[in-house]
């Protein structure tokens, strides 16, 4: 109401001064003076209140919305990381009636028909692999990693991890490839070359690594230099060890690992692990010296190894998309002692062989390089090389054999990747990792991941 006056009177202001001295008077101008003069002070008084209320919003806290809770299970589970890795090989190679590691005690896997170790020839079908990965909330993640082999699934790796311990603390629990060594916890379409390295094969199976059922904690101390130490508490029945079927602890293992960049362009690692599991009647086979027959023996007692690892990497200016050299090494020495029993239902002449005491140390390692030499092309050259070591049979020395060698293989590849999902791999092998044999192995390879994959460690 007050504005439409202040209005009013504006508009007789105006009509009067354009309507020219005859009408008005002296009065009259007097009057509208007065007028004006009251309405210039009450607009500045208004304005005065208005910039003393913007003053006073602007001086108090903004004021938050209320944020409507979202569930990180309920989000996560509509948004996972979902992954599919397909891997197949054609494989040309010597027919062995009973291959293996001369020297070496070598455990199988869960896939009865599927092997990483390279042992079937021709056209075939390598584990697919199904990754699901997501964060479970603001403290957890979690990761599944499915093998599909012909009509089997097995659960390779399901666990759960802490991502906001802070402090530099990580806390992991449920199934998941062990931390030690350096390609242990690598997947096979992680690997440089198509089959793991000899020594793998010899420690964990023809899996060519080793899975905890268990929990891993680990601590990356706050230094300038990368180190990060872990501890491992586990089931222990996968090979070296067995399954028990009792309380308390089946395996532990430990690691320590440092590295750093040298300038611009280099980069290394190195790592120190030690494992220890136990055995309850894990089953082998050896070779009867006098009779020439086979005889199974079943080992109670312990494994323990220690593995050293070391890798180095080369890119100009750190940057390996054209150009990178990798040079990677590991070695293990392990010794295992306890009972060597004869196992009577596959082995007639039990009672004369005479089995006991059993202890054996052996060593091994490899070497190999991976150069990078143009936009996703890539060549590798990897040496292994085992010893048999010191193999004991107690009072059976006499009778079962302990062979003296080195198994021993050189292998060479050359990779095409058009891109970070696709890798089409030649591989060729001369494996004497049988004493008087020697294989001259083939391996064309296809490697492809469809969806989104968690990176790989360094």
């Amino acid at each position: 109401m007050q504005q439409s006056v202040m209005v009013s009177r504006l508009a007789l202001m105006v009509a009067l001064g354009l309507s020219g001295p005859a009408l008005a008077d002296e009065g009259d101008l007097a009057r509208l003076r007065a007028e004006m003069a009251q309405l210039r002070a009450q607009y500045e008084t208004r304005l005065a209140e208005l910039e003393r209320e913007v003053a006073a919003l602007a001086a108090q806290p903004p004021v938050s919305r209320p944020v409507p809770e979202v569930r990180g299970a309920t989000a996560a589970a509509f948004n996972p990381e979902v992954s599919l890795v397909l891997n197949g090989r054609y494989r040309h190679a010597r027919a062995l009636a009973e291959p293996g590691i001369t020297g070496f005690v070598t455990g199988g896997h869960g896939h009865e028909d599927e092997d990483h170790g390279g042992a079937r020839r021709g056209f075939l079908l390598d584990e697919s692999e199904l990754v699901l990965a997501a964060n479970v909330d603001h403290l957890f993640r979690g990761q599944l990693n499915l093998a599909l082999v012909d009509d089997a699934v097995e659960v390779e790796e399901a666990w759960v991890q802490t991502v906001a311990v802070g402090h530099g603390a990580t806390a992991k629990a449920g199934r998941f490839l062990s931390g030690i060594g350096y390609a242990n916890s690598q997947h096979p379409h992680a690997w440089d070359f198509s089959d793991p390295a000899l020594m793998y094969v010899a420690l964990f199976g023809e899996h060519g690594s080793y899975a905890q059922d268990g929990l891993q904690l680990s601590w990356v101390a706050p230094l300038e230099q990368w180190l990060e130490l872990g501890v491992e508490l586990g089931r222990g029945s996968a090979f070296p060890g067995t399954e028990r079927d009792r309380d308390g602890l089946g395996a532990t293992a430990a690691f320590i690992r440092t590295g750093g960049d040298v300038g611009d362009s280099s980069s290394w690692r190195a790592g120190l692990s030690w494992l220890g599991t136990r055995a309850a009647s894990r089953e082998s086979h050896f070779d009867d010296g006098v009779l020439g027959e086979e005889v199974a023996g079943a080992f109670s007692g312990t494994s323990r190894m220690w593995i050293l690892d070391a890798l180095w990497k080369w890119a100009p200016d750190g940057n390996p998309t054209a150009r990178q050299l990798m040079l990677q090494a590991e070695s293990f020495r392990r010794v295992e002692r306890g009972d060597l029993a004869c196992v009577e239902d596959e082995t007639p002449d039990c009672a004369d062989i005479g089995l006991g005491d059993y202890q054996t140390r052996q060593w091994g390692g490899y070497v190999q390089a991976v150069y990078r030499f143009r936009r996703g092309w890539r060549a590798g050259l990897r040496f292994d090389r085992l010893s048999s070591g010191t193999l004991g049979y107690g009072a059976a020395n006499d009778r079962l054999e302990r062979p003296e060698y080195a198994p021993r293989r050189t292998s060479l590849m050359v990779d095409w990747s058009p891109s970070e999902f696709s890798r089409l791999r030649l591989q060729y092998a001369r494996d004497r990792s049988l004493e008087a044999v020697t294989d001259h192995q083939w391996t064309v390879q296809y490697v492809m991941s469809l969806g989104a994959h968690p990176a790989h460690a360094f």
